[in-house]
Parts: C-alpha cells; structure tokens; sequence
C-alpha cells in the first residue's frame, strides 16, 4: 500500500483529504545536470517518501536530471518552451505552458529551482493565484547565486536585478545556499530580510560510489583517448563544470600554461576538464594557441562525473561567480586538496590553508602559485583533503539540507 503523508492537505473544493499526499512541483530552467538540477535530484529522492514530487524541466527532452529521475518515484515533465536565455515572445509562450501545468496539476507547493525557471514560474504562479482562490498553493523560490552578478554587460545584469526584485513579490519564500547572497538580497532591497532562509548544500557521503584512483584514471584514458601509461604517473589537475563564463576556465588554462614551465617533461603533467558547453570553441583555440594539446584534455560530459574525481591529485575550481557549488562537496568528499577562488559561497566553505587554498578570481598566476605550492607540499595537501572531508561531514550533511528544506513545506 502506498505511504502518505500524515497531514492532510485540502483539495478545490475545500475539503480535506486524508489519503492525498502534499503534492509539490519542482520547476527547473534545463535538464541537463548543475547545481539547480543536483539540489532538485538530492532533495526529491528523500522528499518522495512522504510527498508526491513532480520534476519540470526544459532544455533536452532526454536530459540526465530526467534520465536519473526514472530510477525514483518522482514524475518527469517536460516544458517545452523553457529556455536558459529566452526572446521575449518566448518568455510569453512559457510562462503559459508553466500556467496551463499548474492548472491541471495543482499543486499544493510549487519550487522555483534557477534564474529564468525562477523568474517566469513566479509570475505564472501569480497568474494562476488570481483565478485560484480557494486553492492554497505556496511558491518558493531557490537560488544558487545571484545571476545579475555574472559576467556579462551591465545593462543585462541591470535588467535582472529588476525582474528578480518585481518578481519576489510572488514568492512567499526564497532560499539562498551562502551568507553573502542572504547578505547581497537584504543590502539591495530585493525582498524583506523575514522571507529569505539560508540552507547550505548538503551530501550523504555515503551514497558517494567513488572509483578507486587507478580505476579513475583507466576509465579517463578510455573516455578520452588520453594515454594510460602517461596518465598512470602524471600528476593530474582536474576540474568538472559546464563551459559557461561564470566558470573562468580561461583562468585555469592560463594558469596551466604558467605552471608547465616547472616541468622539463611536460608528459608529467595534465589537465582535465570534464563539462561541456557553448565556449568549447573558445577553449579549443586557447589550448591550441599556447600549444598545449598534449597536456589539456576537454574530457567532455560525463554522467556521475564525481565518480572520477579521484583520479585527479588536486582539484581546481577558477569560477568568476559562484553560489554554493556541489562539485566541491563532492571534491571534500573525495579528500582532495582543493584550490577555489574566494567568490559566492566558497570562502564559506573553504578555510584558506587549512582545508584548501582560495585565490583571487580571474588571476591566472595566483591560480598558479596556489597549484604549485600544494604539488611541492604533499603531505600538506594531503592533510587538507582530510580536514576537508571531516569539515564536509560537520557542517555539510544532505540530512541538514533536506531537514531545513522540509520545513519550508
């Protein structure tokens, strides 16, 4: 017999059901997996013990969130006119399919998960509440990270500063994953301080199916072509993220460029990068320019791409911006010393010199330097990796994340 939810919810005609489960929707920008999709995928696969969990999506039909979502008791929609940067007629076209899946849904919670899913689900919401009246439904809206902050022209950042400030009035809740973006929306006004909640990112290292470092680095090498007896010896830098600006892998690149003077055998070291994204192109020509095709791999995406992080001897995030991201839970999960740059949550996360090193963003030689020094101290960022698991353990479990969340509901 299927389990419900002791509280009882009321349906349109008022009464109360005691056999309905709560019913909440997720509603995220893309399918493809970041941080939004990793929090909806975390948060549901415990959530939909107790509640009956819709997951909604646009970008690819047949994207990893829904492709990891057929193995749980969540139901996968597909909202076809979403879009991760959307033309106006576009943004009229969504807001009205998101309206028409809450009129035939009706969900009693719906969750806002990204920028643009949190922009246009808000004002269908709002649309919805007006002809809804006696239906309760409670919108809550997560963000993990500002995005008027990313790098691009200030008259855009301009532009969604505003909408997120004249949508948050449709929300009843926002949830923030780091201190400075609870500090950046109370500073500029976008929402009183009394709705917005700070809930960290969380992981049950236990669920963690890891590969061993050799099995890591042989399924690299079969992946991406890369030679198995170079990759056997070579001191590994790697990285996992979506080639999206906000990521500075630039950065990264540059800064290996810098440290491949240190070695006369430049077979001794390597570079990974697992991700994709719009700026292949342009990464492509950078490793070409500074002749670099040996030692840069693009290893392109992969699904569970933390299962390999053990085969990398540091890991290396060089983010232009960032909320609270999951990769470096995952990395601290993985005991690796770790070198970030000091944006969004990570100076949250991430005591400078004890359990990893932070660097100034968009700064190719201190990226640099911070690599170096942990390659010539070993055992030093040996010691970090460790403090950065048992840290991980204290302060970021996913039982605390999903606890806080649940509370919301």
């Amino acid at each position: 017999m299927e389990k419900v939810n002791p509280s009882t919810s009321l349906g349109i005609d008022g009464e109360r059901s005691r056999t309905i489960k709560k019913k909440i929707l997720f509603l995220v920008t893309q399918s493809e997996m970041g941080g939004a999709q990793k929090y909806i995928y975390e948060v549901t696969k415990v959530l939909s013990e107790k509640y009956e969990i819709l997951v909604a999506a646009g970008g690819e039909i047949d994207g990893e969130l829904f492709q990891k979502l057929k193995d749980t008791e969540t139901r996968s929609l597909y909202v076809s006119q979403m879009r991760r940067t959307p033309w106006p007629w576009q943004v009229i076209f969504a807001v009205k399919e998101i309206h028409g899946l809450l009129k035939k849904e009706r969900p009693d919670v719906l969750f806002l998960c990204s920028t643009t899913a949190g922009l246009l689900g808000s004002v269908a919401s709002f649309l919805y509440k007006l002809n809804a009246k006696r239906y309760t439904l409670k919108t809550i809206y997560r963000i993990g990270g500002w995005a008027f902050r990313d790098p691009r022209s200030s008259w855009k950042n301009w532009l969604i500063f505003w909408a997120e400030k004249l949508t948050a009035r449709f929300k009843d809740l926002i949830i923030v994953n780091s201190e400075y973006d609870w500090r950046i929306a109370v500073e500029k006004k976008i929402v009183s301080p009394e709705k917005i909640i700070k809930i960290y990112n969380g992981l049950d290292i236990d669920s963690l199916n890891f590969l061993s470092k050799e099995e890591a680095r042989t399924s690299l090498a079969e992946l991406s072509t890369a030679n198995l007896a170079v990759l056997s010896s070579a001191k590994i830098i790697g990285c996992v993220a979506n080639f999206y600006k906000t990521k500075g892998l630039e950065y990264l690149i540059g800064a290996f460029d810098f440290l491949m003077s240190d070695f006369p055998r430049k077979s001794d070291i390597k570079l990974f990068i697992i991700g994709d994204g719009k700026l292949r192109p342009q990464l492509e020509a950078q490793i070409k320019k500074h002749g670099l095709e040996n030692n840069v791999i693009l290893a392109g995406r992969m699904a569970d791409a933390y299962r390999y992080l053990k085969a990398f001897d540091i890991f290396v995030l060089p983010s232009l911006k960032e909320g609270f991201p999951w990769v470096i839970l995952e990395a601290m999960a993985a005991e690796l010393p770790i070198v970030a740059t000091n944006v969004g949550a990570l100076p949250e996360i991430i005591d400078n010199g004890l359990n990893g090193c932070l660097a100034k963003p968009s700064n190719r030689q201190e990226l640099a330097e911070k690599i170096k020094w942990l390659l010539e101290h070993p055992q030093e960022a040996k010691i970090m990796g460790i403090e950065a698991k048992l840290k991980l353990v204290k302060k970021f479990s996913l039982r605390r994340m999903v606890e806080e969340t649940e509370k919301l509901l």
